[in-house]
């Protein structure tokens, strides 16, 4: 039996971005979620076995895709910027769509570094790892590591001239 796209969106739109956004936490993220989930549906329908409920269904399909999102680089960089760029705040909306403009600029500008420069920004912000740490991970002096930030972040402040950087300070309390 199949559905019109229309029916299932009303039927079980509103129960499955619920779910999604219990993952995700981001009300776009999940509507992206829930329409990839319906799209993909429809266009596979005819997959769709019977074998459980249409709803047990889709909610199956939303839980992976918000896991396939969690695990995803794209939200690991959302989360970086996430902490580097926010006070816990609550934001008005103009503010909201401000931010996840600079976001995507941000974002932009940490994905055009070089790998080596990208891993440690995100070890160390996204992480949360200590410089110490993440010389072990790499497997190469914490020296370095400290150089890696300091270029990672003078490109990143070239890139994005437009916006006011603070100064960092590894765990001992020295400027990188």
């Amino acid at each position: 039996m199949q559905k019109h796209i229309k029916e299932v969106v009303d039927q079980y739109g509103d129960y499955l971005l619920r779910i999604a956004y219990t993952y995700v936490k981001d009300e776009r993220i999940a509507q992206e979620i829930i329409q990839d989930v319906i799209f993909t549906y429809y266009r596979k329908q005819e997959q769709f076995r019977g074998e459980a409920s249409l709803k047990t269904y889709l909610t199956k399909i939303t839980i992976h895709r918000s896991y396939d999102y969690l695990r995803s680089w794209k939200n690991k960089g959302d989360l970086v910027l996430d902490r580097i760029f926010t006070k816990g705040k609550t934001k008005s909306v103009e503010k909201r769509i401000i931010e996840q403009e600079e976001k995507l600029e941000i974002t932009r500008a940490v994905l055009s570094l070089k790998v080596k420069l990208r891993e440690v920004i995100f070890l160390y912000y996204y992480s949360e790892h200590t410089i110490k740490e993440i010389a072990e991970v790499l497997n190469i002096p914490q020296s370095t590591i400290k150089s890696r930030l300091q270029k990672a972040r003078s490109e990143l402040r070239d890139k994005l001239q437009d916006y006011e950087w603070e100064v960092l300070v590894d765990e001992n309390g020295e400027t990188i």
